[in-house]
Formats: C-alpha cells, sequence, structure tokens
C-alpha cells in the first residue's frame, strides 16, 4: 500500500482538514524537528510521528528485499536528524534521510519485520503553519508485505527519464575531450565517515578543483555528474555520462577499511571477479547503494546486450587500463602517496559502461590519518588535482596516437 499527499488527505484529521491547503498549494524548504519526532513500536506495530516546520507534498511507500518504508518530500531539511534520538524500539534498524535529487528529500527506514501501511495523516496548524506526519504501520506476514510493497505511479513523483529535458550532446571528433567526473556518493548516502570527514563532501570538493585545473588548461570539457550535495543512483551515473557523449568517466572516492592499515591512492578498472578480498569488500558496499536511496535498479541483460556490451569493451577495457595506468605513474611523479597495489579491478557499477573508458580513482583512505589529514587540505588536494589532469592529458595524446596506428 502507498500514499499520496491527495490519499493522506483524506485520513487527515477534520480540523487539520480545514486548515491544511491544498497539496498543490504546499510548497518550499520544511524543517525536521527532531525534538518532537519519533518512531516508536507498538503493541502491533510501529507509530511513525514527524514534525515538520510546514507542510509540503510527499509520499510514503514500502519496499521489499530488503524491507523498508520510504518518504519522499518536497523538500525537507534532515539535516538535525540522529538515529539514536528518533528510533524507539526494534522493529525498525536503522534511518537515514537527505536529498535525493534538487527539490527533493527522502527519509528511508529498514525494517527488522514485514509490517504494512496502514494509515497516514498530516495535520496542519493554521496558527503556526507547523505540520504533524503521523503514520501507522501493522504487523503482517511476508505474503501481505510483499503484495503490498512497490513504487506508486503517481503523476508528478517520477524522476526525469535519461535526456528528458536536455537535447543529446553531439560528439565532435574534433573537438575538446569530454571528462565526465563522478564525485562518490551524495545527499541521502555519505559515503565514508571519520572523525568529522565525510566523503561525499570531500569528492564534491576534489571533482570541483579537478575541473578547474582541467578547464584552465584548455581544450577540455569538463562534466559533474552532481554539482552539490544530492543523491544520484549508480545507474543515473552511467547514463549521464552517455547523455552528455564523455569521453572518459572518472568516478571519484575515499573509502575506509574496518581493517588493516591500508593508505594511498588506488586505481579500479572493471573486472567481474575483484582482484583480492579487498577489493571485492569495497565493491560490494558501492553496489548496495542504490539500495540506501530506497529504490532497487538491479537488472538483468539478456544474452545479446552481453555480447554487445563485451564487444564493446574489447576497444574500452585496454583504454581503461592505460588511463589507469597514467595516473598512478603521475601521481608517483609528483611523490604522492600510492598504495602498494595502487592497480586493482573490480565490479564496480559505474565502471560497467562498455563503450567509455572508465576508472575509479580512490584518493586514499579516511580509515588512515595520514590520507584523512591530506584529504582534508585544501592544498594538498590541488597538488592531486594537477597531478590527476596531467595524467588525463598524457592519456588523451597516448590514446590519440593508437587510435592513428589503428586507422593507418
Amino acid at each position: 500500500m502507498s500514499w499520496s499527499p491527495l490519499q493522506a488527505q483524506e485520513q487527515t484529521q477534520t480540523q487539520a482538514q480545514s486548515q491544511a491547503p491544498a497539496p498543490a498549494a504546499l510548497s518550499g524548504l520544511a524543517r525536521f524537528d527532531p525534538d518532537t519526532s519519533r518512531v516508536a513500536d507498538t503493541n502491533g506495530g510501529v507509530q511513525v510521528d514527524l514534525d515538520l516546520s510546514q507542510g509540503v507534498p510527499y509520499r510514503a511507500y514500502t519496499l521489499d528485499d530488503p524491507k523498508r518504508l520510504v518518504l519522499d518530500f518536497r523538500e525537507v531539511d534532515f539535516s538535525p536528524l540522529s538515529a539514536t534520538r528518533l528510533l524507539q524500539g526494534n522493529k525498525v534498524l536503522a534511518v537515514r534521510a537527505g536529498k535525493i535529487r534538487p527539490g527533493w528529500s527522502r527519509m528511508v527506514l529498514d525494517l527488522n519485520a514485514p509490517l504494512v501501511l496502514r494509515s497516514v495523516n498530516m495535520a496542519i496548524d493554521r496558527a503556526t503553519g507547523r505540520a504533524a506526519l503521523s503514520l501507522w504501520l501493522e504487523d503482517t506476514d511476508a505474503e501481505e508485505f510483499a503484495a503490498s510493497a512497490g513504487v506508486p505511479d503517481i503523476a508528478g513523483w517520477a524522476p526525469p527519464k535519461p535526456g528528458e529535458g536536455k537535447p543529446p550532446v553531439a560528439r565532435d571528433p574534433h573537438g575538446p575531450l569530454r571528462v565526465m567526473l563522478d564525485p562518490g556518493h551524495g545527499g541521502i548516502d555519505p559515503g565514508a565517515e571519520a572523525d568529522g570527514a565525510v566523503e561525499k563532501e570531500l569528492m564534491l570538493s576534489f571533482a570541483r578543483q579537478l575541473k578547474e585545473v582541467l578547464v584552465r588548461g584548455g581544450d577540455v570539457e569538463v562534466m559533474l555528474t552532481r554539482e552539490d550535495d544530492h543523491f544520484v543512483s549508480l545507474e543515473r551515473r552511467v547514463a549521464i555520462a552517455h547523455e552528455r557523449k564523455a569521453d572518459i568517466f572518472i568516478s571519484l572516492h575515499a573509502d575506509a577499511l574496518s581493517e588493516g592499515g591500508a593508505r594511498g591512492a588506488t586505481v579500479y578498472t572493471l573486472d567481474p571477479d575483484a582482484s583480492d578480498a579487498a577489493s571485492r569488500a569495497l565493491a560490494e558496499r558501492h553496489e548496495r547503494d542504490d539500495l540506501l536511496s530506497g529504490v532497487d535498479l538491479s537488472q538483468s541483460d539478456d544474452v545479446v546486450a552481453d555480447v554487445l556490451m563485451d564487444l564493446a569493451r574489447l576497444e574500452s577495457r585496454p583504454r581503461s587500463d592505460l588511463l589507469a595506468r597514467a595516473i598512478v605513474l603521475a601521481l608517483r611523479e609528483e611523490q604522492l602517496p600510492v598504495n602498494n597495489h595502487a592497480l586493482r579491478a573490480a565490479g564496480f557499477s559505474v565502471l560497467k559502461s562498455p563503450d567509455i573508458p572508465s576508472v575509479l580513482l580512490e584518493l586514499g583512505f579516511l580509515s588512515s590519518e595520514s590520507d584523512r589529514g591530506n584529504l582534508l587540505d585544501e592544498e594538498w588536494r590541488n597538488h592531486m588535482a594537477v597531478a590527476v589532469a596531467d595524467a588525463i592529458r598524457a592519456w588523451a595524446i597516448a590514446d590519440e596516437a593508437a587510435a592513428e596506428l589503428v586507422r593507418q
């Protein structure tokens, strides 16, 4: 079962109905109040009470595998959210929230048991304009939960389709090199965190620095998969690169490992089988990012599609390998910290574009004190940006030379 603003309005208390504007009139940024909000176990289910500074359009629905409640808003500032203070009980395992794209916010509650959404009420106080969103989830069995789960088809809520509103950019073989930079994570997904350092913030800062260095050098067009702090699914990041006709794709990360003293930069290229245990662990973590957003984007390719992509990768894979080697070489020449096993392979989704040379660059590990200090240092990040930019230009020269040999 799912609920939209229109459905919820019918469930709202009588007094609140006369005070609340029509859903279409709700607008602006609402702020979440952690002091008067709660998610609590009750006899027979879970009660969710969220207090907002004002009413906004919203929808609520459940998804299976894993079981979770998803609340979408236009738009709520969830920065004061504290899961420790909000959760009261054990039927909800975890909660996270944030921006998923400009103008949209999402809260996801991971459920520890099958719960069906029975009622949703939004009451708006006439005097203050504050809104109280209440949801009741009732204990149920797995069969009923699975039958009621799913993303609702509500007009105006679907995300834009790939390319919608943007004409495709034609590739000019004689034009500038088109570089797509992909700052990892964002919005609801912060990535790795350690001692106040947050991966999503550092990668966006570094992407902007690298873009500036590349553009300043001339004859390079640089695009970012996200320009601010909002969530972009793994599938969408690759789609953006195709829409913008990118010549290369570089995903930027700074992960953390719970074990070991790994430090220094590493560069990944695509390999269906991870090159070592650490690579597999990192790949599995990144693969779960779509589930963190509350939307399951898994899909299976048919045999024909697999064959076509394999053929395309016969050309793109060696070009990706060349780009990875160029980056590692440039970092070593600039005496920047490089991991002992700097060249690795993993099955990251963002590397799966069959026709665009793609690498994932881990600038360092936030779990390493020295790496973390470097990543927090703007001057060090600029030094790294210059080295990576040099590597990209060196790759472009070598790639063009190889293409010329093929043409001859």
